[in-house]
């Protein structure tokens, strides 16, 4: 088998691997200033071109996820992380819409409640991985528990750290127990994301989506932007890697994350179960 987080194909490859961490200039650090939201690496030509290759894609996604929940020597988990506006609803609709509800569930992760803040903070992020044959998919995930303390400055840097390399060895964990961890970072603008809350405010049906929480938490971009780069360097791994997904554009977002899915599960090389021989020439009557 294949790795799953690689092609055979060269030019895919390069495109691919141009969209994960890497450092930067003289060895420093990586940082998401290094990639262009607008970016659309992925794209067909038009804007058309690429709708009419995400709506492929996802026809064949569907059929690879049959043959997934089918084989069942697997188990994926997409994590989709990203700020206010970056596009996970949008990618879920767009990218796992076609696919059946059996064996495919989304996660939604909010504030932790009462009874899961007595736990450590893991605790509620194991009990919705996904079992064998499953994609399971992260509406944010367990590293909003390195983001959200660390701008608010609820634990130390310290503590930060330790929570990044309690991360690693969680993964490796799923990893090395038969789950492919694939996750990706949705990255816009500041530009896109200003636009994307008024359209919000402008469309009252889109009210519910907008609250003012989503403000002030912009008015803390520079230091969301600061804890995400930290996430970056310290979490790209072998066994659980990162894509940088610019997501400016709503249709390339859904192209690129489709097209790496379909990448990853192809190299799986998923097959059906053998059937039963007593049906071989069984006719219903």
């Amino acid at each position: 088998m294949t790795h799953p987080f690689e092609s055979s194909t060269k030019a895919f490859a390069e495109r691919w691997a141009a969209w994960q961490p890497r450092p930067g200039k003289k060895g420093k650090a990586p940082s998401l200033a290094d990639w262009d939201p607008g970016a659309k690496p992925f794209s067909q030509g038009s804007k058309a071109e690429d709708k009419a290759a995400v709506e492929a894609l996802a026809l064949e996604l569907d059929a690879l996820q049959n043959l997934f929940y089918a084989d069942r020597r697997y188990k994926l988990l997409v994590v989709l992380q990203g700020t206010d506006t970056s596009g996970k609803d949008g990618t879920i609709r767009g990218v796992f819409g076609r696919m059946s509800a059996l064996g495919v569930r989304t996660v939604g992760w909010k504030a932790p409640t009462e009874t899961e803040r007595a736990h450590d903070y893991l605790w509620r992020i194991h009990q919705q991985v996904p079992q064998d044959g499953d994609i399971t998919v992260f509406n944010r995930s367990h590293y909003e528990d390195v983001l959200v303390p660390v701008v608010n400055g609820w634990i130390t840097p310290e503590q930060q750290q330790q929570r990044l390399a309690h991360i690693n060895d969680f993964e490796r964990m799923l990893s090395e127990t038969g789950t492919i961890v694939l996750k990706f970072l949705l990255h816009i603008s500041p530009e896109e994301q200003r636009a994307r809350l008024q359209e919000r405010l402008d469309d009252p049906t889109k009210h519910w989506k907008f609250s003012m929480g989503d403000i002030e938490v912009r008015k803390q971009w520079k230091e969301y932007r600061q804890a995400y780069d930290t996430l970056l360097a310290a979490t790209h791994t072998a066994w659980a890697p990162w894509t940088i997904v610019p997501a400016d554009s709503k249709t390339h977002r859904n192209l690129m994350i489709a097209s790496v899915l379909r990448q990853v599960l192809q190299n799986l090389e998923l097959l059906y179960p053998p059937g039963d021989p007593q049906l071989a020439g069984f006719q219903v009557e």
